[in-house]
This record gives structure tokens, sequence and C-alpha cells, in this order.
């Protein structure tokens, strides 16, 4: 008889439960068709997956282990090509996931894919970390360009708070602060992220949220590994803590616009924030 070994795979380490078990379901969303600097970010959810196995299965700050979440990994979308059909793709996986009770947790990919997530879930809040303020109508042809995600999320959720911006041209800014909750980059320098999460939780309560994390939000000086980066910009400690503030309102996460063309910074740093994600959420709603 052969002795059981454990094989490596190409899905998220850990992610060990069957899909019936779940309470979180991981799934990849491989499209960059509507990039405007560098492509590629469809590379991401393999490479995101890679990294993933860098690291123990324990967490030391909540005290599990990630083998003791219930967890599954759906694998990666065959994405069509023109961006209003991967939103309308990603809805419909979201709804099913949302239809059988699972937390989705979505890597992408560029971020015109959170669309159809936030049309699934329709939450109370969406938050966002970016460097841009992906308030434009149109793009190079395209609403659903990722320069014009929020635009389009703002069709479904009134709510809105952008953490991280630097990018973006006046009228832009001008709109993000009358119509939505907006601390730049230099905001969160200045005040401290602590300060703006206390003040984002008094807002929010108990309240739905649909959390995204653009990866350009993170300065380019630390993870390089960006369709479009920009200096200036937060930290992944920073990241790290909306997720610890905001985990227990989500009912859907995403990680999007990681350009795995650096030495592995960027991917490293997205699959880490995806199990503090999933802990952080599992241990808020655990306790």
């Amino acid at each position: 008889m052969m002795t059981v070994q454990s094989f490596s795979n190409t899905l998220f380490a850990d992610a060990e439960s069957p899909y019936r078990d779940a309470a979180y379901v991981i799934f990849g969303a491989p499209f960059d068709g509507t990039t405007s600097f560098r492509a590629g970010t469809r590379d991401a959810p393999v490479a995101i997956r890679a990294a993933s196995y860098n690291f123990e299965t324990y967490l030391p700050y909540y005290d599990v282990n990630m083998l003791d979440i219930p967890f599954h990994d759906m694998g990666d979308m065959y994405c069509d090509v023109l961006p209003n059909l991967v939103a309308d793709q990603v809805e419909s996986v979201v709804s099913s996931l949302q239809k059988d009770k699972k937390i989705p947790v979505m890597i992408g990919g560029e971020h015109s894919i959170t669309v159809g997530a936030v049309r699934a879930l329709r939450p109370r809040w969406y938050i966002v970390c970016d460097a841009h303020l992906d308030l434009k109508d149109e793009f190079r042809g395209s609403p659903f360009n990722h320069d014009c995600v929020t635009a389009r999320v703002a069709e479904t959720v009134k709510k809105i708070i952008i953490i991280g911006p630097r990018s973006g041209i006046r009228e832009e800014f001008a709109e993000a602060r009358e119509k939505y909750l907006l601390y730049t980059a230099d905001d969160v320098f200045e005040r401290g992220m602590t300060e703006i999460l206390d003040e984002i939780a008094g807002l929010i309560g108990d309240d739905s949220v649909y959390l995204s994390i653009d990866a350009d939000a993170i300065d380019c000086c630390i993870t390089p590994g960006l369709g479009t980066p920009e200096p200036f910009g937060l930290t992944p400690r920073d990241i790290q803590s909306v997720i610890k503030r905001i985990a227990k309102n989500v009912v859907g996460f995403d990680y999007v616009e990681v350009l795995p063309t650096d030495a592995g910074e960027t991917a490293i740093v997205a699959a880490h924030l995806i199990r503090e994600f999933i802990a952080e959420h599992y241990h808020a709603r655990s306790g």
C-alpha cells in the first residue's frame, strides 16, 4: 500500500475544506482587459496562490491555525473578453456564493471585476483602499474600465469610503469630497490610520460592508508589482489595520491589481493580507 504523502497544488495554501463545509470561498478573476498602463494583472491569482505557501499555518495575533478555518478555493473563472460581461460573470458567481451562505474572497485581476461582486451583495457600505478615485464615467470607450469602478459601484451603493487616493483629476476629487467620505494618503499620513478607522467604525456601526483592496493603495516603493504604480502611498501595515478593524462587517472581500513582475513582494503582501482577512473575520464572528 502506498504511504500517504502531501502533494502541492495550485490552490491557495491551507484551503482544504470541501465547498459544502466552507464558510469562505476564494476564487480568481484573472481579467485585465482594460488595464491602462502596464498589463498582466491576469497573472496575479496564480502568483498570489504560489506566494501563500510561504507562510506558516498559525497566525499568532489571532491565535488561530488557518487549517482550522473552513475555507475553500474554487480556482479561477474563465473570463469573457469584455469587461461588462466579466462583471456579469462575477455577479453570477458571487450571487451563488451568497445563496450558499459563503463569504466570497475574490482575487484579481483588474479592479473592474469588483463591480459584479458589489451588484450581487448590495452591501450598505463600500470601502475601498486605492491610489486612484476611479470615478470616471467612461474611459477609453468603456464605462466598465478599471478607471470607472467606483463610479459603477456608486450605481448600487451610495455610502462609499475611499482610503489612500493620491491620483486623479480635479473634478474627481471634488466629486469624491462632495458625495463620499474621502481619506487621502496624505490624510492617513497626517492623522494616522487609527484615528481615521475610529471615525469610520463610528459611522458604519453594524452595517454590512464590501471591502476592496487595490494593491496600488500601497506605496509602489514598497510593493512595486503594480499596473498603475503611485509613490507616497499607504503601507502594508495600514491595510492590515483596515482589515482588522472592518472585517467583522464584511460580506465580500477582494484584492486586485497585483502585477507579478517584481521579485514577489507584492504577491507576498497580497497573500498575507488575504489570510489576515479570513482569520480576522473568522475570529470576530467566532468570538
